[in-house]
């Protein structure tokens, strides 16, 4: 059972850069926690979520700054800001993640983190793309990572994108669209301003977006989760060879190979791997069923 505990959070200082002058001071200074290997994080999550350990969580959060930093290299062209306010918040995410990881579900902690530094960081720009938020209604916050996608895609099937259609295929009343495409159409600058001095890169970049919404990146976790899930209720129907080569081989960033299995097993590797794609087969069958009851 996960121990219930509060957010677990790192001392100030290391967690947010506010106060140092450039990235590459702040780089120096984190680099003092060393990375963890893939051993040492396990353990780590599994005192942080059976027992609540703040320290093992305070570990976890200082030895995956650099992740951050990382990870918010690719959102350099969507904010031209203070690029340590980024750093900022997604540290915030990776705090939240070592609070809320579960180690039981076999997802691996670096993934795990990185969605939600992701969504920090998004969540961020969203409440600070204008001086006017424009984030504040669900409907709102939809429209701002999917409107202009689906504008596109619209479009390249040969169909005239109005208000109209748009509002059916998001789900949206029309007003919404309306509201969003004057907010995202009229920003306080001019489009074509230069940022910084004449020859620096103009406003208009921050229309687009080619980095995936949060809501995509929700559905994708939540759908990963129900995957795993669905998988350990099919553990008991599974055979001991069965459950050693879903669990072991295809589940597994380092797989067993068909040799090892087949020696625990006293068979050949042959039919290991019969075994294996009977299972990929079963299923296959037993996901696209249940996908077409859940949509």
């Amino acid at each position: 059972m996960k121990v219930n505990n509060c957010l677990i959070m790192p001392m100030k200082d290391d967690l947010i850069p506010l106060n140092y002058r450039d990235i590459s001071r702040y780089m120096r200074d984190i680099s003092q926690y060393r990375l963890l290997s893939k051993e040492e994080t396990c353990n780590l999550t599994r005192r942080v979520y059976e027992e609540g350990d703040k320290k093992a969580g305070r570990t976890l959060v200082v030895s995956n700054l650099r992740l951050v930093v990382k990870l918010v290299m690719n959102f350099r062209r969507y904010w031209k800001e203070n690029f340590l306010d980024l750093i900022q918040e997604g540290n915030f995410g990776l705090a939240k993640a070592v609070d809320k990881y579960d180690p039981h579900r076999g997802v691996q902690f670096s993934s795990y983190a990185a969605y939600w530094i992701r969504a920090y960081i998004l969540k961020f720009i969203m409440d600070n793309w204008r001086l006017v938020k424009i984030g504040t209604t669900q409907a709102q916050r939809k429209l701002f990572y999917s409107l202009n996608r689906e504008k596109k895609n619209l479009e390249s099937q040969g169909i005239k994108a109005d208000n109209s259609t748009l509002a059916q295929r998001l789900k949206v009343r029309e007003q919404d669209i309306q509201e969003m495409e004057q907010r995202l159409g009229n920003h306080d600058l001019s489009l074509e301003s230069p940022i910084g001095d004449e020859h620096g890169p103009s406003h208009k970049t921050f229309l687009q977006s080619s980095c995936p919404g949060v809501e995509e990146a929700v559905a994708e976790h939540e759908y990963l989760a129900w995957f795993l899930q669905r998988l350990e209720d099919l553990r008991p129907e599974l055979s001991n060879r069965e459950q050693v080569i879903l669990f072991e081989r295809l589940l597994q960033e380092k797989p067993r190979t068909l040799s090892n299995i087949a020696d625990q097993f006293a068979i050949s590797r042959e039919r290991i791997r019969q075994i294996e794609t009977a299972l990929l087969k079963r299923l296959k069958i037993i996901m696209l069923s249940e996908e077409e009851i859940i949509n």
